[in-house]
Order: C-alpha cells, then sequence, then structure tokens
C-alpha cells in the first residue's frame, strides 16, 4: 500500500448510529495527485478538503449509482462524515435526489467548520457529532426508523413487499418517498447495499456469491454492473485503485 497514503475510520458513538455510518480521513500526502475509483456504497457523504495551496472546500456527495474515478490532489487531507438516509430527513434542510450521482459544493464556513478544525480527527468527529446532535428532534419517525433498520441489518436482502409488510408502510408509498427523498427506488437501493455487503467477503478473495445472489452469473452480473469489472479482477485491485477494498482488506477482523 501506498505509504503517503493515510487512511482512518471510525464508527458514531450509539446515539447518532440511525443517521451516521462512520468519520473518516483521507490523506494525500505524496506531491502527486492520487486517481482511484469510487464504488457505491449507500452513503451521503459530506466531504472537507484541506490543502496547504488551497481554500477549505466542502462538497456535499448524494448517492452514487455507478463507479467513478475520483481525483485526491497532491498535498490534500480529506475529513469526511457518511450518513445514512434517514439522516437527510433531519440534517439537510433539501431532498437529495437531485444529487444522484453529483456533488455539490457548500459554502465557506458551512457548519462553522475552519481549517483550524481538521488538524486533528478526534476534534473533527467531537465537533461535528455535536453539529448532528443540534439537528435531531427529541422524536423520530418510528416506522421510517424501522424500515432503515431492517434495510441495513439485512444488508439489502429483503424485498420490497416483506420490508412493507413489516413495517405496516405500503410498496407504493416506501417507493414514492425514496424517489422523491434520494432519487431513486428502494429496491435499486438494496442492490447498492448487496453490492457493498459482497466487498468484503471478496477483498478475502471469496469470489462466489452470498446468500442475497441467486446464483454465480447474478452474482457476477451484479458486480460488474457497479464496480465495472468482474470479482476476479476487483479482487486484485491493481495499484489499489478500489481504494475502498484495500481498506477492507486492512481492516482488523
Amino acid at each position: 500500500m501506498d505509504q503517503d497514503i493515510v487512511y482512518k475510520m471510525t464508527k458514531p458513538d450509539p446515539p447518532l448510529a440511525d443517521f451516521v455510518d462512520s468519520f473518516w480521513l483521507f490523506f494525500n500526502h505524496s506531491p502527486s495527485d492520487k486517481q482511484f475509483v469510487v464504488l457505491p456504497d449507500g452513503r451521503i457523504d459530506l466531504l472537507f478538503y484541506r490543502s496547504k495551496t488551497e481554500p477549505l472546500r466542502i462538497v456535499l456527495l448524494g448517492l452514487e449509482t455507478q463507479y467513478a474515478p475520483r481525483i485526491v490532489a497532491a498535498n490534500t487531507e480529506l475529513f469526511a462524515v457518511s450518513f445514512k438516509l434517514l439522516a437527510t430527513d433531519y440534517i439537510f434542510p433539501n431532498t437529495v435526489a437531485n444529487l444522484l450521482n453529483q456533488a455539490k459544493s457548500l459554502p465557506p464556513g458551512f457548519w462553522q467548520v475552519s481549517p483550524d478544525d481538521l488538524y486533528d480527527f478526534d476534534v473533527f468527529c467531537q465537533l461535528i457529532t455535536e453539529k448532528i446532535q443540534s439537528f435531531l428532534p427529541k422524536v423520530i419517525e418510528r416506522r421510517k426508523q424501522r424500515l432503515f433498520d431492517l434495510v441495513y441489518s439485512s444488508n439489502g436482502s429483503l424485498t420490497v413487499k416483506k420490508l412493507s409488510e413489516k413495517v405496516g408502510w405500503s410498496s407504493r408509498q416506501i417507493n414514492r418517498y425514496f424517489n422523491q427523498q434520494y432519487g431513486l427506488s428502494l429496491k435499486a437501493y438494496c442492490s447498492i447495499l448487496r453490492f457493498k455487503a459482497a466487498l468484503k467477503p471478496i477483498s478475502e478473495g471469496n469470489l462466489f456469491p452470498e446468500h442475497a445472489f441467486t446464483d454465480q452469473n447474478h452474482f457476477i452480473k451484479t458486480i460488474k454492473r457497479y464496480a465495472g469489472v468482474t470479482p476476479k479482477i476487483l479482487r486484485k485491485n491493481k495499484d489499489d485503485r478500489f481504494y475502498y477494498l484495500t481498506a477492507l482488506r486492512n481492516q482488523p477482523t
């Protein structure tokens, strides 16, 4: 792994677990730009880029349904928080449906974050945690909370019909909510989560489908759809271009 690249990730405290997937940082301390391939992961990302030569840049990245190249500029440090979908109902004032496969630059001073807040990862996590908590109401809509609990705990393996039955919310209403709020159907979102769940086994050399896939052909087609390559090529991860796989492989078991 490139020694000029630094990656660190931490999970939120339990009170935020329904809304935040993780906090993370990604540093490129190399004198040259680094290009990677980003894979769909079912998260909404709020990114803070700090550079020695550029002003602080803040970006909100919507859901991604396809692989895409990304460049991290030389000598750039990226601090980020990855949100679960329920967060958008309470934390961001507008729908993120128009950000599907898109990014939006946010104004300087967003959430009162300054470059001075980006020198210590723990300080950053605490600052963002407090900001998120200030937006959350005392009561969360139970039906939505239950829906997302099931979606995430099953890694997208439950059908929309089964989810509808368990939460008492019609499939039509659920899909209307997803399309209006996130820009895609619940079925499409669950497919992304199944793909994401397959990445850890692939990083460990398991190139055969888990229970979420009907057969080997379905597994290969799904991986190629979201990664652009077969599971075998994805596993090789030449030059660490799929950095998410590199991070998964290096996570402690």
